[in-house]
């Protein structure tokens, strides 16, 4: 446990000693800004952020790739990799520590958009209700794409590499299966629908928290993470 804590402050840290980081996190804010002015400030409409989550989402598709391509792809490219490889700590916890800056970042990129649900209350009474589920909706939706993210970069030195192959990644998750249920029968559309990680994540905004999304969340990023430790480890023994 603490060499996974040491790790995982050492790769937060790391983040924001780089422009990328501010970067992210300032764009992020700027165009949820934007969003929260355009959809959810409108004379007359009820005080919720529903559609508001739902256009997040599309901001994640782009931001999580930056955010994860960098966990192990900048350590090969600059060969440091060499020290942690022979570090005596478990590769499961190297990939974990990594995987929990990635997912901690996305969370304080987060936080200030509190803000907005401060401004909301200010000007209505919203249900903070599916408020908090949208945001819970939101990290679970972010910590599956930074898994697959964080796959993608324990596979190659490229950081430019890693961030499109995790995003076309998820764009293959989410947008296939738009496109491919209206030509199957019911049944099978409904599976491919399952299989979506934005299908999974839209009852959050609604305010609906159903344990079996939960658990498919915390499932797919478990068989990714463990996946990201095979890749590691067969780098080691290689």
């Amino acid at each position: 446990m603490n060499a996974l804590t040491t790790i995982c402050g050492r790769e937060l840290s790391a983040m924001f000693r780089i422009p990328l980081g501010w970067i992210v996190i300032a764009l992020f804010a700027c165009l949820s800004a934007m969003v929260f002015v355009r959809q959810t400030l409108i004379p007359g409409e009820p005080a919720t952020m529903r559609e508001f989550f739902r256009i997040w989402w599309g901001l994640m598709l782009f931001l999580c790739p930056a955010i994860s391509m960098r966990l192990f792809s900048e350590e090969f490219r600059s060969g440091t990799a060499e020290t942690t490889m022979t570090a005596p700590v478990g590769d499961a916890a190297v990939v974990a520590g990594k995987f929990f800056a990635g997912l901690a970042f996305l969370v304080l990129m987060l936080a200030p958009t509190l803000v907005f649900v401060g401004v909301l209350a200010s000007l209505a009474r919203p249900d903070y209700g599916p408020i908090l589920s949208g945001y819970l909706g939101l990290i679970l939706l972010g910590m599956l794409y930074v898994a697959i993210g964080t796959l993608a970069s324990a596979c190659t030195g490229s950081q430019t590499l890693a961030f499109l192959g995790t995003l076309f990644t998820l764009l293959l998750l989410d947008l296939l299966p738009s496109r491919l249920a209206p030509l199957l029968p019911d049944q099978w559309a409904a599976m491919v629908y399952a299989a979506s990680p934005s299908e999974r994540a839209r009852p959050f905004y609604a305010g609906l928290i159903d344990s079996a999304h939960i658990v498919y969340f915390l499932a797919v990023s478990t068989l990714t993470l463990t996946l990201a430790t095979i890749v590691i480890q067969w780098r080691r023994w290689r």
